[in-house]
């Protein structure tokens, strides 16, 4: 095993923490901050009694060598949280920043018509997910079937008020995009 890459197991583990963090910090019993951050301590504990194999040093693997990026630490490494992705409210305490002049939405072809008549929704999410190329869309839509990317005018978007954020790993974030700033949509 190279160091700088998961195991199966870790990224196994590495799912589960994402739907600890992301979605239901229930199961296992953690209550997140209202900015979504744990105790580091307390999650490897509670993960652990689930019959689940981690440490301090997995955790650090973890979240070293996700291929996503999604968690990061605290500067002291004693808080962990996700970086975007929930569905439940936090206070992810984001700064509003101002896009590119075009971003992409990875999805699956299922979805186009939808996306077509109705525009991107953030669904159960708390934002809408965009990318800043079309490979890392593509590999967002293989996630959920046959991938298809989707074009948008984020400079309009923006100039036209809605806001945009900017997550730890580098994910771009915004409420809704309506139809209307739809450039293309790659099959």
């Amino acid at each position: 095993m190279k160091d700088d890459k998961l195991t199966k197991e870790e990224v196994k583990l590495s799912k589960f923490i994402s739907l600890v963090l992301r979605h239901k910090p229930e199961y296992i019993n953690l209550e997140l901050s209202n900015d979504g951050w744990a105790n580091v301590y307390e999650l490897i504990e509670k993960i652990k009694s689930k019959g689940k194999n981690i440490d301090e040093y997995i955790l650090e693997r973890i979240v070293l060598y996700n291929d996503k990026n999604r968690f990061n630490f605290n500067e002291n490494h004693t808080l962990i949280r996700a970086n975007q992705g929930h569905s439940i409210n936090v206070d992810l305490q984001f700064e509003e920043k101002e896009p590119p002049e075009i971003l992409f939405h990875g999805t699956s072809i299922n979805n186009i018509n939808s996306i077509k008549n109705k525009g991107i929704k953030k669904m159960n999410r708390l934002h809408v997910h965009l990318s800043l190329t079309e490979d890392i869309a593509k590999k967002v839509g293989e996630r959920h079937g046959k991938p298809a990317i989707v074009k948008i005018n984020a400079k309009q978007i923006y100039e036209d008020g809605i806001k945009f954020y900017l997550s730890e790993n580098k994910v771009w974030l915004c409420d809704y995009v309506d139809a209307e700033y739809i450039f293309d949509i790659i099959l």
